[in-house]
């Protein structure tokens, strides 16, 4: 059975720092594209970060470039998000991704073939 599953979520002020995980079993996705995505009550999932299968490529949202830095280790089968200086609005529900077939480091979650079941982060103000 395919999995990814994030961990790391919780409870931040903000100004304070999270790091993501997501790990993969039942499949390498050291091949593949990988992003993440959040999702804030009563709103539609967004695009949050992509990684191309070497790690050389990346790709941010406008509204956490500079303060979100997506990486991963292959031999872990393994993607990360560092996430930096938190803002409430950053509060969500955050899902990370594959996209097996990539040709480029997509922004629409209907590119994507396999999602985790989701970490929440609260940023209080």
């Amino acid at each position: 059975q395919v999995q990814l599953v994030e961990s790391g979520g919780g409870l931040v002020q903000a100004g304070g720092s999270l790091r993501l995980s997501c790990a993969s079993s039942g499949r390498t996705f050291s091949r593949d594209a990988m992003g993440w995505f959040r999702q804030a009550p009563g709103k539609e999932r967004a695009f949050v970060a992509a990684i191309a299968w070497n790690g050389v490529a990346r790709y941010y949202a406008d509204a956490v470039e500079g303060r979100f830095t997506i990486s991963r280790d292959n031999a872990k089968n393994a993607v990360y998000l560092q996430m930096d200086s938190l803002k409430p609005e950053d509060t969500a529900v955050y899902y990370c991704a594959a996209d097996e077939s990539a040709v480029s480091l997509s922004a629409w979650d209907d590119e994507y073939e396999y999602w985790g079941q989701g970490t929440q982060v609260t940023v209080s103000s």
